[in-house]
């Protein structure tokens, strides 16, 4: 008797299986298709985000004909930011200027005016050539910065954030149930991969659908598992720290005494640039009170990210002492997952072809989402009709 039903069991059972992933897909992108949409749409714009700033605000930029063979002390600059924002005494974080034409960009992160968000700095501009006064803006209320909170959290902050990786974990499954329902026999594997052409408008939205689905899933799946990383660090963080220790930051104070003065911010960079001859100077951030410490970010080559690279000194503001070192190149491979999370999320591991591969990729969950849409309205349709 097994002999018998085995063959037909097997395939009823196989095509009650495809039915259940069928409708996983189907409500899967029906429900929270439009997030990966917005999510890809607005990815897309992000990648190239500081550029498109740039264009946006070209009062933001120097004239050619301006730039200049030496900029102002890194200390004269921040007198000129602090000198345009007395009241603003806690620390400020300077990025230096990414090309003679840039602004060297600060940023105030703890402004009065946003208290009870986890992230609303005061961003303020200042040319490098003449300490000139540029402006100052708040995170979110300009344009890209604001796409970036819709990006990342809905506009919600926090709440947001937690509500964009459940999501994204959601749409993991609707990904990998689209590859299940895609996957061929190996006879069937070239049909499986193309176009079929003079096909009907139904077979070639079925066929679109497919195609960009299965040519874009590692990479959509890399973006979308990365963005949930990234959503959730105080998640995640003890589950990858318990599998691999992960760095810990550390509290350095400086030894405040009575009549001390703080070193200027030049010397305080000096220092840190001796303790990685080899590195680039990014970023510079000033001591947050008396008793707080000048913390120095700089680039070793190798790194994922030149914007935003881990090598930190941390220096006593008083006497220059270095109170503590972070070198990604001694670090586990815990940190290394972490440190190349936000590199991979936005391409920029890869350079400007990774940068212009995840931007193409961003535009896929559209026409995913559409031709989606489509497939499941004639589909409707279909069985309007056999009903009839």
């Amino acid at each position: 008797m097994a002999n018998h039903t085995l063959p037909t069991a097997v395939p009823a059972r196989h095509k009650q299986w495809r039915k259940w992933w069928l409708n996983i897909h189907l409500y899967v992108g029906l429900s929270v298709g439009l997030v990966l949409v917005l999510a890809g749409l607005t990815g897309s714009l992000l990648v190239f985000y500081v550029e498109l700033d740039e264009m946006l605000n070209p009062h933001l930029q120097i004239a050619a004909e301006a730039v200049q063979p030496t900029r102002l002390s890194y200390e004269q600059l921040l007198h000129s930011i602090q000198a345009a924002h007395p009241t603003r005494t806690g620390a400020w974080r300077l990025e230096l200027p990414r090309h003679p034409q840039a602004m060297l960009m600060a940023r105030y992160y703890k402004p009065i005016e946003k208290t009870g968000l986890s992230f609303a700095p005061l961003i303020a501009w200042v040319n490098p050539y003449t300490g000139e006064w540029a402006g100052s803006r708040f995170w979110g209320e300009f344009a890209m910065t604001w796409l970036f909170d819709l990006h990342y959290a809905l506009l919600l902050d926090e709440l947001g954030k937690t509500l964009m990786a459940i999501i994204g974990g959601v749409l993991v499954v609707g990904l990998l149930s689209g590859l299940y329902l895609w996957w061929p026999s190996a006879k069937k594997l070239k049909a499986a991969l193309s176009i079929k052409r003079g096909a009907s408008a139904e077979r070639l939205v079925f066929d679109i659908h497919k195609t960009q689905g299965v040519y874009s899933f590692i990479i959509l799946m890399l973006l979308l598992l990365s963005g949930v990383l990234l959503e959730l660090p105080k998640v995640f963080k003890p589950i990858i720290h318990s599998l691999s220790p992960l760095y810990q930051s550390p509290v350095p104070q400086s030894a405040d005494k009575p009549g001390a003065v703080r070193i200027p911010l030049d010397q305080a960079a000096a220092i840190a640039q001796r303790q990685f001859p080899d590195a680039v100077l990014r970023w510079l951030e000033t001591p947050e009170s008396r008793l707080g410490v000048y913390r120095i970010m700089l680039y070793q080559a190798g790194e994922p990210s030149l914007r935003f690279p881990k090598t930190t000194v941390w220096l006593d503001q008083y006497s220059g002492a270095v109170l503590s070192i972070r070198n990604p190149r001694l670090e586990h491979s815990g940190d290394t997952l972490l440190n190349w999370l936000h590199p991979l999320h936005n391409g920029e591991i890869a350079g400007l072809f990774g940068r212009c591969v995840v931007f193409a990729s961003g535009l896929v969950p559209a026409i995913l989402y559409v031709t989606g849409f489509m497939r499941w309205r004639q589909k409707c349709r279909a069985k309007r009709t056999a009903r009839k």
